[in-house]
Parts: structure tokens; sequence; C-alpha cells
């Protein structure tokens, strides 16, 4: 038995399965996790859905901000956009199975038996890990419940962008949900810049990667996680590995093997609507 952990497959299915026969995983006996945005910009998202799905209890996924704007757009939150490739999805006869089945997984895994946590972008540094998983959990209950359109359709946005206790309703559950699934960089105190998403060179003044703060709470956890594919998988601190090798942009679909921390890789080809800019 063996827990991996995949980067952004983002409907790269080919990738995926080039990984899993590479590491011979055995969906019987091993477990594959997925640091979120398993759909999207790729070409084949059905497949990649139907396969994790599939996978029952041995599939351990979180939801990244990919993964959230395919719900957006199966409910009218959101209109495709043209590098959106979730045409397939949408019009499947199992549309409805396997979109029920993303709104219920978390946006936040926390092992103990790995002393590992599973996010798709990361967490910011005031927030301790019990802290993390609390919040987390306010937004996956309204994801899982009856509001879970209203909320899709309140999710978008940069405001607020940093973070009070003291925030309620639709703006609570967005920045929550920005931290999760759409960080890079944040100032100290939480701060979050979202525009930024290129590599570590030429920083914004005052904003660091959110795991580069010398106070940050969570700094003895190790955390895996992904959605930052100009890393190129390095991230240069202690305890958080980064996972997102860039495959939908042509890069490398990254798989670590949590048991040995081996890692295991496969080519990608470049999408179409990708081969010019990141």
């Amino acid at each position: 038995m063996a827990t991996y952990v995949i980067g952004d497959i983002q409907g790269c299915f080919d990738a995926l399965t080039c990984l899993l026969e590479q590491a011979a995983f055995d969906p019987e006996r091993d477990y594959l996790w997925v640091a979120g945005d398993m759909v999207n910009r790729g070409p084949d998202s059905l497949a990649t859905l139907r396969y994790l799905k599939q996978l029952g209890d041995h599939a351990v996924v979180v939801l990244g901000n990919h993964d959230l704007h395919l719900l957006a757009i199966a409910c009218g939150a959101k209109r495709a956009g043209k590098k959106d490739t979730l045409e397939a999805v949408l019009a499947a006869p199992d549309r409805d199975e396997l979109l029920a089945w993303l709104r219920f997984q978390p946006l936040l895994h926390v092992s103990k038996q790995h002393q590992a946590v599973l996010v798709h972008a990361g967490l910011p540094p005031a927030w301790t890990l019990s802290q993390a998983q609390l919040l987390a959990a306010e937004v996956e209950a309204v994801l899982r419940g009856p509001k879970y359109q209203d909320f899709l359709h309140h999710m978008y946005g940069d405001q607020p962008d940093r973070w009070r206790d003291k925030l309620t309703g639709w703006p609570r559950l967005r920045l929550i949900t920005n931290y999760l699934t759409r960080m890079r960089l944040c100032a100290a105190d939480g701060t979050l810049n979202l525009t930024h998403n290129s590599g570590l060179d030429s920083l914004p003044d005052g904003f660091q990667p959110w795991f580069a703060h010398p106070h940050r709470q969570t700094a003895d956890n190790t955390i895996l996680f992904g959605h930052w594919a100009a890393l190129e998988g390095e991230s240069n601190a202690n305890h958080v590995i980064a996972l997102d090798t860039g495959c939908v942009w042509g890069g490398r679909l990254t798989m670590l093997r949590l048991d040995d921390h081996r890692f295991f890789s496969c080519a990608c080809p470049a999408q179409p609507t990708h081969q010019a800019t990141k």
C-alpha cells in the first residue's frame, strides 16, 4: 500500500495515466491525493473526473480554482471563457453525478498518518492549521448545502483582500476561498496580491510567497500544494512541496510517493491555447 500525491492535472488524462503506470499504481491497494485543479484547459477533463470519482475512498482530492469554476459555469454563475475546455463535462450524461461528487470534496485535507496537509494554493501566514481547518469547513458546508449556487454567484472577486475575524457573509467565504485556491503572494498581514503569476523573481514590493513569511503559523507542517506552475516544483522552503509543474503549459505532470518521497513525472504537450504565454 502506498500513497501518491499529484499536482494540477487540469484535464490532462493521458499524462495522469502515464504517471500511474510508471508508478505501478494499484487502485485497490494504493491511495491517490490530488492537489486541486483536476479539470480545465487540458483535453480530457471528463475522463479525469470519471477516473478519480470511481477510485472512491482511494482518492483524496481538494478543490482548486478551476474545479470551482466548473461548478460556477454549470449553475450559470459564470460564463465559460475562451480558454475553458469543459464542454464535454457539461454535456455528459453523468454530468449531475460528477458535479455533485465535486461539490462534496474538501478545500483542505489534513492527514495525521502522513503528518501532511494538502491544499490547492496555500495557507496565509497568520492562520494556524486548526484555524484553517475550521475556515475551510465553513466554505465546504455552504458548497454541500442548499445555498451552494448563491455562493458560486458571489465567489468571484478580489475583495476583501485581508483577513479579519469579524468578516461575515459572502465576503468572508470569498476571502477564505481565495486564500485556499488562488493565493500565491501575500503581505505579512495576509493582504493578497492576486495578479502575480510568474516565478520568484521581481516580486512586487511588500509581498512574498505565502510560504516565505518568517512567522508563518504552519511552518512546522508539511504542506503539499499546486496552483503555481511558474515555480516548476521548487518552493525553496522547508516542509513545503510544490507539485504544479505546468503540465497544461507543456511542462510535466508530477507525482510524489509520500512513503519514500520518490518523485515521478511525465512530459506533457502544450495545449493549443497555452503555447504562446503562461
